[in-house]
């Protein structure tokens, strides 16, 4: 096993998602990585993205998805960015709410 992989930073066996953040103005700002805890930093740093920098602070409104390559995640930001706010709001609402259903059914069991 190589040190990366201990230490958690190999790339290579990591799973891409596609997050969503809600802005500092309302909107909204869809991506993709493979290492989200290290991609919302940048983001609030305002070193990830043009849009965002003008738009601190910004915060995780929903993530979506774990693939082992970045083509699936690819295809549906396109699909989330073509959406209109209503629809980006109301799937954020969804995945919250799905969510929640999921952590009370896991509690529920203990």
């Amino acid at each position: 096993m190589t040190m990366s992989r201990l230490l958690g930073t190999d790339t290579s066996s990591s799973t891409w998602s596609v997050y969503v953040l809600e802005c500092a103005d309302g909107s909204y700002y869809t991506g993709v990585t493979n290492d989200l805890a290290r991609r919302l930093d940048t983001h609030r740093a305002g070193k990830a993205s043009k849009y965002t920098r003008g738009r601190l602070p910004v915060r995780l409104a929903c993530t979506l998805g774990a693939w082992p390559t970045c083509g699936p995640a690819l295809k549906l930001e396109a699909r989330i960015k073509a959406m209109t706010r209503l629809q980006k709001r109301e799937l954020i609402r969804h995945t919250a709410h799905r969510r929640s259903g999921v952590w009370r059914a896991i509690a529920a069991k203990s």
